[in-house]
């Protein structure tokens, strides 16, 4: 049963990192305004927001079962304070940090009309930071684990890619704000 929590943990972590990796791409294409491949403008807007959902679950989960695990001996602070645990500590504090993050993203998504869409847009561009510093914490925890398997590189390399294609075609030179073309269209 002891390494039954650590396996789940490791599966849900991974599969955050997909999930949440969609959401990323998802959410970088949502601000062109464009179509994505057979999806419409509000299919693109529907893939990012469900994707951040369920990954924010999956997180959840992967959270609470490490929790429960008997090896890595987590403590409530160690969720909550960056870099104070126990077990490899600079890799479980990227991960406090990355959480900390999304919980602040969440929040002002949340309450994305009481605090303004500037506040909304400065925290949302934390995500930009939330993904790496996600990735780098499955890579250093991942180390004697998943991290050294074929599967577990794939599927970084995968998400990786994904994101690198999504950040290119946003800093492309002709790339257009949906909101900017909405504007210049009604003046």
């Amino acid at each position: 049963m002891d390494q039954a929590f650590w396996a789940f943990g490791r599966g849900m972590g991974t599969a955050a990192l997909v999930v949440l990796t969609l959401s990323v791409a998802s959410g970088i294409l949502t601000r062109s305004g464009r179509p994505l491949l057979s999806l419409p403008r509000f299919g693109v807007v529907e893939l990012h927001k469900n994707t951040a959902l369920f990954g924010t679950a999956l997180i959840t989960v992967h959270i609470v079962s490490l929790l429960f695990d008997p090896y890595a001996q987590l403590r409530l602070v160690d969720y909550v304070i960056p870099f104070l645990g126990n077990y490899r500590p600079f890799w479980l504090g990227l991960g406090t940090l990355a959480a900390d993050l999304l919980i602040a993203i969440i929040v002002t998504g949340i309450f994305r009309h009481r605090v303004g869409y500037k506040t909304f847009r400065a925290v949302h561009w934390t995500s930009y930071a939330l993904w790496p510093i996600a990735l780098a914490h499955s890579l250093g925890n991942g180390n004697g684990t998943d991290a050294g398997h074929g599967w577990f590189l794939s599927v970084v390399a995968l998400c990786s890619a994904l994101v690198v294609t999504a950040v290119t075609f946003r800093l492309r030179h002709d790339f257009v704000e949906h909101h900017r073309t909405r504007e210049s269209a009604t003046a």
